[in-house]
């Protein structure tokens, strides 16, 4: 019965970060997800390109999201907290404990990592992922496969740095496609961009045609994340 009682309050739980989430955020758009390593340090040159990307989506009129802990996230934070637009950090809570960075003008904490993917999603206009480790692999999966399959809205999806992403994208070619695991169309799900400006400059072609704001169909969509 304790084990029944702790599992219903548990549910309380989640629903509170999902409501804590969807309160805080949904003034947020537009707003870019960037995605990178926790263990890259300042003077990293990984570090140094995410503070420039986030710096110029901020004056661009992006709010930035990223993880809220350290390495790129903190330089992705930092460089939009350097800029006009809101630093937005989601942090979770790890048993080796993740501290947050102090970049942030809006902080939110999770526990559960499943709730904090929904707010990476939902209110991302693109994403932007920097080199990193599994954590960086599991976000990028995640949307890759969330709009292949339809599940949420196709937004820009661009990985920075050709040369650390190059072994990734040669085995999804020689290894996915051959073996049929993956359409010819997937690949352009991503494209892959090296500068702030040639960032920018994805994301205004993609939504060149159309506002940044969701239509009504995709607001169903990802009413159903």
């Amino acid at each position: 019965m304790g084990d029944q009682k702790r599992e219903a309050w548990k549910i309380f739980q989640i629903i509170a970060e999902f409501v804590d989430g969807f309160e805080q955020l949904s003034h947020v758009r537009p707003a870019v997800s960037v995605y990178g390593s926790a263990r890259l340090k300042e003077d990293h040159p990984d570090y140094q390109r995410a503070e420039a990307i986030s710096l110029a989506l901020s004056k661009a009129g992006f709010s930035v999201i990223s993880g809220g802990g350290p390495g790129i996230m903190e330089a992705v934070n930092k460089g939009a907290f350097n800029g006009p637009s809101a630093s937005i950090g989601l942090n979770i809570q790890l048993p080796h404990e993740q501290l947050a960075n102090p970049y942030q003008d809006v902080s939110l904490n999770f526990r559960h990592f499943f709730a904090r993917k929904v707010m990476f999603v939902k209110y991302a206009t693109a994403y932007v992922v920097l080199p990193g480790g599994y954590g960086t692999l599991d976000e990028l999966a995640e949307i890759l496969t969330l709009v292949q399959t339809g599940k949420t809205r196709k937004i820009p999806i661009i990985l920075i740095n050709k040369n650390f992403w190059a072994g990734l994208i040669d085995w999804f070619t020689n290894s996915l496609l051959a073996a049929g695991t993956l359409a010819k169309e997937d690949l352009d799900l991503f494209q892959i961009c090296e500068t702030p400006d040639e960032v920018l400059t994805a994301i205004f072609d993609f939504y060149e045609q159309r506002g940044f704001e969701p239509s009504a169909e995709e607001e169903e969509i990802l009413l159903e994340l």
